[in-house]
């Protein structure tokens, strides 16, 4: 999820309750081969201690997912973020469903999904295959179809055998307006049967917790389940059995500020906006008297420093 997956989000739900596979926000291959891709770099940092991390791209030139694709497979890339030699992303992920007006009217993620454009998506998926050169795995996340459900789609992703594919439960017109439909995402899973190949497929939309997710993969048969905006209502979520309805006001709010912090080291000369840390306020200030206000106060913050200050304030409060 761009804006929210980076590297010290990430950390933070790796120490709660870690899923078995975390995926880097997305990050467009052609600006990566540009005079922008310091930029864009920010988008894939990541941290020695998140050892399962896969690395999602979009974009539209086949040549620069190649390029893009053999940086990350060779290490190239990894180092260039300041790691260690050996320290490496576990596989590419190439975003096929991202819904988001922008990049659909140039032609990139959902819209790749229609028919006239099949022949570019392979070709992308050809040449990442190239870059990898079988040095890591390759994932496909994309949606039910475009303005109506088209499982020709996901035969045809099949017929490329990537090593996973994760469908999304909603066409690119419904957006997230209706529930995500587990039945269809089960009919992938059976095309995925009758090709007879070994893409695992993983279902994603309106996965709530673990439990919920292990009932969805045992009734639809599925390989795996990827939870998205879940996060938002329980940073626990990938725990068997999360508490955070049972957290208190001071443990949210440490939890909140250590984030706050945490984005401070890591982003504190400008790479990111202060007001990215909005999106995740709600998440932590949130099921106790008084949230509401000082949720206010932080969200108009203009400093980390601010934040912090804030935040401080409101643990040392004992009412």
């Amino acid at each position: 999820m761009d804006d929210v997956t980076d590297t010290v989000f990430r950390q933070i739900v790796q120490d709660l309750a870690s899923p078995d596979l975390f995926f880097t926000e997305f990050v467009n291959v052609d600006g990566l081969m540009s005079p922008g891709r310091a930029k864009l770099l920010k988008k894939l940092k990541f941290m020695p201690s998140e050892t399962r991390l896969v690395a999602q791209l979009w974009g539209l030139k086949p040549e620069n997912f190649k390029a893009v694709a053999e940086q990350i497979a060779t290490g190239q890339l990894a180092q260039e973020l300041g790691l260690p030699k050996g320290v490496n992303f576990v596989g590419v992920d190439l975003n096929m469903g991202c819904p988001a007006k922008s990049e659909v009217q140039n032609g990139a993620c959902a819209a790749l999904i229609k028919k006239e454009n099949r022949d570019l998506a392979k070709q992308i998926i050809d040449a990442t295959k190239d870059g990898l050169a079988g040095r890591l795995p390759l994932s496909i996340k994309t949606r039910l179809g475009f303005n109506e459900v088209d499982l020709t789609w996901h035969d045809f992703l099949l017929q490329q055998k990537p090593q996973m594919l994760t469908v999304h439960g909603r066409t690119r017109k419904q957006m997230s307006k209706v529930p995500a439909d587990w039945e269809l995402i089960g009919q992938v899973r059976h095309l995925r049967d009758m090709h007879g190949t070994d893409t695992l497929v993983v279902g994603n939309g309106d996965v709530i917790s673990y439990e919920h997710a292990l009932q969805l993969a045992g009734k639809y048969n599925l390989d795996g389940i990827m939870i998205g905006r879940g996060i938002f209502a329980d940073p626990k979520v990938f725990m068997e059995r999360s508490d955070w309805q049972y957290v208190g006001r001071q443990q949210r709010i440490a939890l909140y500020k250590k984030q706050v912090q945490m984005f401070n080291v890591m982003w504190g000369r400008g790479e990111r906006n202060i007001k990215t840390l909005n999106k995740f306020c709600k998440v932590y200030i949130n099921g106790f008297d008084g949230a509401r206000e000082l949720r206010d106060k932080l969200m108009n913050a203009s400093s980390t420093t601010e934040l912090i200050s804030l935040l401080t304030a409101a643990e040392n409060r004992r009412d």
